[in-house]
């Protein structure tokens, strides 16, 4: 109704003010050339909010679906074909995992080194009694050296206990291992190896979400961007999926790898 009021002066404008929720309305003024777009955050604001609201309200959302459209005013949207949807992991988060019975560093090391080159995915997950993963961080690196991400991998297998860490060696083979016990010689590397595209690896661990046997502890809102963004094309920006990769490689090894069953040897 304001848009047909629009009709006096040389050039008529209107100015819309809302929080951005994914309606079909706001992605068409998105995508108009002539609208200009101006984003505010609750923090840039917090001189003026009292402290109590953003204790509350910012220390409990911060980081969620909800937390990043009405705090931080982003756009959240789901892509139709993406293998996971926002809404399925936010109705299983957690605040704090229970104990648990195995605990894992997954890494997907990049073909390169630099600014420009993939991200190194490192994600801790861990497996509870009765069977139920956790996503308890999310520990990538953009642009370091193997030594760094090395060294990245390494103080999250500490920080968190863990049993073992998990690398995908498809590009660097040996040279994963050796890099990462060079930092710790000690630590216990489990190389796994792609034989099928990214999507298809992360279909089976989609279904663990879609039967409820996942929940992230906290928010890792750029995990989960690419997993509600990844699509048999890959992501939408067309860069590499890289967290996700090391998502999958965790839960993977945690609830789908087969366990080594006892055997009798005859002699």
């Amino acid at each position: 109704m304001l848009q047909f009021g629009l009709r006096l002066g040389p050039s008529p404008s209107e100015i819309v003010t809302t929080t951005p929720r994914p309606i079909p309305l706001l992605k068409k003024l998105l995508a108009d050339p002539r609208v200009v777009l101006s984003r505010s955050r609750t923090a840039d604001n917090a001189a003026n909010l009292a402290p109590a609201f953003l204790e509350e309200v910012v220390g409990r959302y911060a980081g969620s679906r909800l937390g990043r459209q009405e705090l931080d005013g982003e756009l959240i949207a789901d892509r139709e074909d993406a293998l996971w949807k926002r809404d399925a992991i936010e109705a299983r988060r957690v605040d704090v995992a229970p104990d648990l019975a195995r605990i894992v560093v997954a890494v997907d090391p990049p073909a390169s080194a630099g600014a420009r080159a993939d991200a190194c995915g490192i994600v801790v997950a861990g497996l509870d009694g009765t069977g139920i993963g956790y996503v308890l961080a999310d520990r990538t690196v953009q642009g370091a050296q193997p030594s760094g991400w090395a060294e990245r991998a390494v103080a999250a297998y500490r920080r968190f206990g863990a049993d073992a860490l998990v690398a995908e060696v498809n590009q660097g083979g040996e040279m994963v291992r050796t890099v990462l016990r060079q930092v710790d010689p000690g630590i216990p590397v489990t190389a796994v190896h792609a034989t099928r595209g990214k999507y298809v690896r992360a279909e089976p661990v989609a279904l663990l979400y879609e039967q409820g046997r996942v929940r992230h502890v906290g928010t890792f809102p750029e995990l989960e961007d690419e997993m509600c963004d990844v699509s048999p094309s890959g992501l939408s920006s067309g860069r590499s999926p890289d967290r996700l990769d090391a998502l999958v490689w965790a839960l993977t090894h945690l609830m789908l790898a087969p366990r080594p069953e006892p055997r009798i040897r005859v002699l």
